[in-house]
């Protein structure tokens, strides 16, 4: 049985163009993601998913960016325009972890509603006082007690609602004091300590479907970045025990040099099962779909448990929930 092909792909807009229903049905990618080019009301959004899907045969899983706060590709009045996730988290105090859940299982509400049933979140990174801006308040702590509660939380909301989440960004971004869609980061500290701190957040979390790769070099580890090092790729599988499907951040990041294709072959040599590939044209989506290749035994099974986990939306009363939230978070929920 040959495997699902070795990529998650987006479309240029609203619908699909004659010329990205050829791609995708040659290159039958594992899934697709979404952006905010690619929504405009509930009955498109719905039919795009639908396209996406009729373009590879099967019910596949439709992803999106949508932690709430800067990084949310539904706006109103199609998703609530949430606070940022720390800003939230902080808010709700001791109520944080109910908090964090009743947010993430509107959103997956949301998600769902639309055809989308694959989220980017939870993120288990652990911010500092240093965490480059770009990353820092999509954090839900300081704290490795703190970042799993909550991160385990996420995960159970979007499983309840028939979203599977994809834990970002594995082995830990909270280190990284350069934005990684810019400049490639490094981080200095020593193996002990990631094992201590960063990795070990993610040991906690090691049972759900999917992970989505840090584009970090970390010094003590390899000269190269996580998403495309062996020795990395390795860690995560055997020492944080992440056995779920892995999928690369986007490869066309800056943090990244090199051509998609290349950057696609050698995250795959380096462990990766899938490669993420955004905002390309046609011609570089064509041949990153070629260069990842096709699933092999191990990362097809990984990529039939991730979408075994996308399970029918548990029953949700929107009213009860919303209110419940209200009072966690003295009534300010939205932005």
């Amino acid at each position: 049985m040959t495997g699902f092909g070795a990529t998650i792909l987006d479309a240029e807009g609203l619908r699909l163009t004659q010329n990205e229903k050829a791609l995708f049905r040659d290159a039958d990618p594992f899934g697709f993601i979404l952006f905010a080019r690619n929504i405009s009301s509930a009955d498109q959004v719905r039919a795009l998913c639908g396209e996406l899907r009729d373009s590879v045969g099967r019910d596949c899983l439709i992803t999106i960016d949508q932690e709430g706060g800067r990084v949310q590709r539904l706006r109103p009045p199609l998703g609530r325009d949430w606070l940022p996730p720390m800003e939230h988290a902080v808010q709700a105090g001791d109520g944080a972890e109910r908090a964090m859940y009743l947010r993430y299982r509107l959103i997956a509400h949301e998600l769902h509603a639309l055809g989308i049933d694959s989220n980017c979140a939870p993120i288990a990174d652990i911010a500092s006082a240093d965490t480059h801006p770009f990353l820092r308040n999509r954090c839900y702590g300081e704290a490795l007690p703190d970042v799993t509660a909550l991160a385990r939380a996420v995960s159970e909301a979007h499983l309840d609602g028939g979203v599977v989440p994809v834990l970002k960004h594995i082995p830990g971004h909270g280190r990284a004091v350069a934005d990684s869609h810019l400049d490639l980061p490094h981080v200095a500290a020593s193996a002990a300590d990631l094992e201590a701190t960063d990795f070990a957040a993610f040991r906690a979390l090691n049972d759900l479907p999917m992970a989505m790769t840090a584009h970090i070099v970390f010094d003590a580890l390899d000269p190269r970045p996580a998403t495309l090092s062996p020795p990395v790729m390795e860690r995560i599988r055997k020492d944080i025990g992440f056995d779920g499907l892995i999928m690369t951040d986007d490869i066309s990041m800056k943090a990244l040099q090199g051509a998609p294709a290349d950057i696609a072959g050698q995250s795959r040599a380096a462990g990766c099962d899938i490669v993420l590939l955004c905002n390309a044209d046609l011609a570089v989506r064509t041949q990153v779909a070629e260069a990842a290749g096709t699933l092999d035994e191990v990362g097809q099974n990984r990529a039939l448990r991730a979408i075994a986990a996308r399970k029918t939306p548990a029953a949700l009363d929107i009213e009860a929930a919303e209110a419940e939230l209200a009072a966690l978070m003295g009534g300010k929920v939205y932005v």
